[in-house]
């Protein structure tokens, strides 16, 4: 009871602080002609990386199986095994943004991003189409966004979470133009000829841009130089102190959920659209409902985390997750799906901004690099693991409604194990 009052009386805390002071554009646009250098460099590093995104990839499945002659199973398992590689890679390159400078870390990541376009068109084999999956899922999908949101998280304290929330927008533009882009490409160039054309935009656009931002950006005596080594890396606690802290196993079902779960709903579509009877376009349109809600819920979070920290809202983090997996189980009806996207993107949209603040506010930003990239590779690897039993489940005969229902208990149990973690919890507490 004590913790249903705690909940009920934050979420009312909530309410009446955004009605007094506003959700306005004036928070993030004072903001951005404050610190625009070097939320430009995140917003491009994030942009850049949709290239490893499934949602981006997915447009060339059917070209690539055509073109190699191989199976749907064939491809979706070289496609797994290139995610799970890159998953452990990133476990040993990412903490390397403890000690790198970063403009030599974030070149370094762009150059393997080119590379892995160039083997891309050059894929005539399994073998060499499952190392460019490896490298893109590796710097496109991991080491970019890893990249800038460590950035985000170490170099901006108080604005920390509008900070995370403007670059990641880089994701929902990225969804609304470059499928359009990948498109116009296959048919004017083919697809081999249009991931040429993405090589060539890194050293042509990618890297001068985060020199250029990189340059500008102001420097905050408490943080490491942009253009140095971080000198802070040696004295913080890094993944052992973390791994050891019973905290963050409590902490961690709430932090995967969002990711394992949208991943499986969106990989297993076809499962939900044949029980529902709804029209795959009908859903398709849904998607940009899906695109709005997520960009909008993660201004909306980025503000509250500045105003109450991530701490605080981890307990009610998933609400709008728990909501739509509800909807979905137990409501029929074509309704159902704009309502259920939109409940979705906003989930999503939430947790990005939670969750990235949530490192840096209880274990400090000196080793931030090396705990954050242990984290991408858990929602690496959540990612590779929910489709397939996912899967599993609807071979076996499983419904919607209990699916998604078991889904929805899931998140609901998440978010109590959550609720005995951090939110009391500060670093000088638990160092």
């Amino acid at each position: 009871m004590a913790k249903l009052r705690y909940n009920s009386g934050f979420i009312h805390a909530v309410v009446n602080s955004l009605r007094l002071q506003g959700f306005s554009l004036t928070l993030y646009l004072d903001f951005i002609r404050r610190s625009w250098p070097l939320l430009c460099f995140g917003f491009v590093s994030i942009f850049w990386g949709n290239f490893g995104q499934s949602f981006f990839v997915s447009w060339y499945g059917a070209h690539i199986q055509e073109s190699l002659g191989l199976s749907a199973a064939v491809y979706g398992s070289l496609y797994s095994a290139g995610t799970l590689a890159s998953a452990i890679t990133i476990m040993t390159v990412g903490g390397y943004i403890d000690r790198w400078p970063l403009q030599r870390f974030a070149a370094a990541v762009g150059a393997g991003l080119m590379l892995a376009c160039l083997v891309m068109v050059a894929s005539y084999h399994a073998l060499t189409l499952l190392l460019g999956f490896y490298l893109l899922r590796l710097c496109g999908q991991g080491l970019l966004p890893h990249t800038a949101q460590t950035t985000m998280a170490r170099y901006f304290d108080a604005d920390r979470g509008k900070a995370l929330s403007l670059s990641a927008s880089g994701v929902p533009v990225g969804e609304v133009i470059l499928p359009l882009l990948a498109v116009a490409l296959i048919a004017a160039v083919g697809w081999r000829g249009s991931w040429l054309v993405f090589a060539a935009s890194v050293p042509l656009l990618y890297l001068p841009l985060i020199l250029f931002f990189l340059r500008r950006a102001p420097q905050d005596t408490n943080t490491p130089p942009i253009q140095q080594a971080n000198t802070h890396h040696a004295s913080s606690k890094g993944r052992r102190y973390m791994l050891g802290d019973y905290r963050f196993w409590l902490a961690l079902p709430a932090v995967l959920a969002a990711p394992f779960i949208v991943t499986g709903v969106f990989i297993q579509q076809g499962f939900i659209l044949s029980a529902k009877s709804w029209d795959p376009l009908w859903l398709a349109s849904c998607f940009i409902m899906y695109g709005v809600a997520h960009w909008l819920a993660s201004l909306l979070a980025g503000v509250l985390v500045d105003l109450f920290s991530a701490r605080r809202l981890l307990p009610v983090m998933h609400l709008s997750l728990i909501a739509a997996l509800a909807v979905l189980a137990l409501c029929e009806g074509q309704w159902v799906a704009p309502v259920f996207m939109i409940l979705l993107g906003s989930s999503i949209g939430v947790v990005g901004p939670i969750t990235g603040s949530l490192w840096a506010e209880v274990y400090g930003t000196g080793k931030l690099g090396s705990l954050r990239s242990l984290m991408t590779a858990f929602m690496v690897l959540s990612t590779a693991i929910s489709p397939v039993l996912f899967g599993a489940l609807i071979d076996a005969g499983i419904t919607v409604r209990d699916l998604f229902g078991s889904c929805a208990i899931g998140a609901v149990a998440a978010s109590i194990l959550v609720a005995f973690s951090y939110p009391r919890a500060t670093v000088d507490q638990l160092g």
